[in-house]
């Protein structure tokens, strides 16, 4: 059977409050420079997984992506995502005030040709999840005395490095120091057989209790 893969890939609109101006989609296809198109996983293929990635991108005022941050989809199509479209150009985005940065959000389809659609498995992500050795935590940083704890769901490379976070627990204004700080830890890759692959993990980072040191709790604080 002759098993191939197509990606395609859309911007979509992305609301935010303050920041950034947000752009459907319609207007951000037209400033992109350099569409660099995402290699289809030879692991995701043989294993007949296809979807959707959903990224959010920050383009800064010169048109270079200055953030990309997955919102869904499977690991291994979201590292190849992640990795083409961190290299994407746009043409600025021109405002009344000058050359501003905007925030938008790309939809990457993976999805694969077969000769019959009834020759993909009902379950292939469950079938492949079932076969992959998660990653784990080999050194971290030592925790500080005060110290809490936030959850970060952390999206690690086939070299198992840190290429993309999100918040699932803990305090808002704790999220920023506990992704910068899982940056600095080392893990081993998930495997499947004898290869590494890109994976998902949820780890519990400690954070420098900023109550602990506030003059409020300081009885020598001002």
């Amino acid at each position: 059977m002759c098993l191939g893969g197509i990606f395609s890939a859309s911007a979509q609109t992305e609301t935010v409050g303050q920041g950034p101006v947000v752009l459907g989609s319609k207007r951000a296809t037209q400033l992109v420079i350099s569409q660099v198109k995402p290699e289809y996983p030879a692991l995701a293929k043989i294993n007949y997984i296809q979807g959707h990635v959903l990224v959010q991108l920050t383009v800064s005022r010169d048109g270079r992506v200055a953030q990309a941050h997955v919102l869904r989809g499977h690991p291994i199509l979201a590292a190849s995502a992640l990795r083409a479209v961190r290299r994407w150009l746009y043409r600025p985005l021109m405002t009344a005030v000058g050359p501003a940065a905007f925030l938008t959000t790309v939809s990457m389809n993976f999805y694969l040709r077969v000769s019959k659609i009834d020759h993909l498995p009902p379950e292939a992500e469950v079938d492949l999840n079932r076969q992959v050795k998660p990653p784990e935590v080999l050194t971290r940083p030592p925790g500080q005395s005060f110290a809490s704890l936030v959850r970060l769901r952390v999206l690690l490379n086939d070299a198992g490095k840190v290429i993309d976070s999100e918040p699932v627990k803990g305090s808002p204004p704790e999220f920023e120091e506990a992704q910068r700080a899982v940056e600095q830890w080392t893990f081993r890759p998930a495997r499947w057989g004898t290869l590494s692959v890109p994976w998902y993990l949820e780890v519990d980072v400690p954070v420098a209790d900023r109550g602990a040191h506030s003059p409020a709790a300081d009885p020598g604080g001002q």
